[in-house]
């Protein structure tokens, strides 16, 4: 099987990454697509092929990935059109806010055909193979969907949704990211206030923030039943909770995903 990924930028580039180090796909099945040149070279030493020529790297793959910002989709889309086969060809679009009756408006045939398509959300973490990602079947069958969702639960976790719900995706999974990196910076910086030299105040969050993820997705519990297990009654914890809570943390957090969907 092979996969084609249109657009090396920061997600493609990062999707790439992901998949060179998956098992999925070997290094020689996948082909990277992008204008720049300097872009490209980042993967010439890897085993993939690289083309500045979209075209190229379309034809002949099984997954077509269409990385690219939102806005240069049509352009793309429209510029691969007779090199899809929609009869074999597998068409992945990853780009908030494009939707799919607007997909299938640029792609449509003489004859009616549409490719079979995948709506996709992934966050940057899809590097590590840690990205929770969205995906949405659009004209695929439960095969179809199945190579696809099995290809990104090697690059994380997947979750097959609903177009209407791929906002709320984006800004709880792949903005999230950014969030999550806001409360490691934040917590480093208290633990410089602490006496902590900054780079190992960064590893000692780093570590607590992995611990306890892995903790909820081992024990399943609610977070606030984990949280239970560390909160003494009358300790440092629950004063550092509730001092929190006072600044708003909660609230900051809902109100800073909801803004995402504005």
């Amino acid at each position: 099987m092979k996969i084609s990924v249109i657009g090396a930028g920061a997600m493609g580039g990062a999707l790439v990454e992901g998949l060179l180090s998956s098992d999925v796909f070997s290094a020689s099945d996948i082909t990277v697509a992008d204008p720049s040149q300097e872009v490209l070279d980042r993967f010439s030493t890897t085993g993939a092929s690289i083309t500045t020529e979209n075209n190229a790297a379309a034809e002949g793959a099984d997954i077509v990935c269409v990385v690219v910002k939102p806005w240069l989709v049509e352009n793309v889309l429209k510029g691969i059109k007779e090199n899809l086969d929609y009869k074999k060809q597998l068409l992945i679009v990853v780009a908030a806010g494009v939707s799919a009756a607007s997909i299938h408006q640029w792609l449509a045939k003489d004859d009616g055909s549409l490719p079979p398509l995948f709506l996709c959300i992934p966050n940057i973490a899809i590097a590590q193979r840690a990205s929770m990602t969205f995906l949405v079947p659009v004209g695929a069958n439960a095969m179809q969907t199945r190579v696809v969702k099995d290809i990104f639960d090697e690059l994380g976790s997947t979750i097959i949704t609903e177009e209407r719900l791929l906002a709320a995706g984006t800004t709880l999974a792949s903005c999230g990211i950014a969030y999550a990196m806001r409360y490691i910076r934040a917590a480093s910086e208290g633990g410089v206030e602490l006496g902590f030299k900054a780079k190992d105040a960064q590893h000692i969050v780093e570590q607590t923030m992995k611990g306890a993820v892995e903790l909820l997705q081992a024990s399943h519990l609610h977070p606030e039943a984990a949280i239970d297990l560390v909160a003494t009654p009358g300790g440092v914890t629950i004063k550092g909770l509730n001092e929190m809570e006072h600044a708003g943390f909660t609230s900051a957090v809902i109100r800073g995903l909801k803004a995402g969907l504005r």
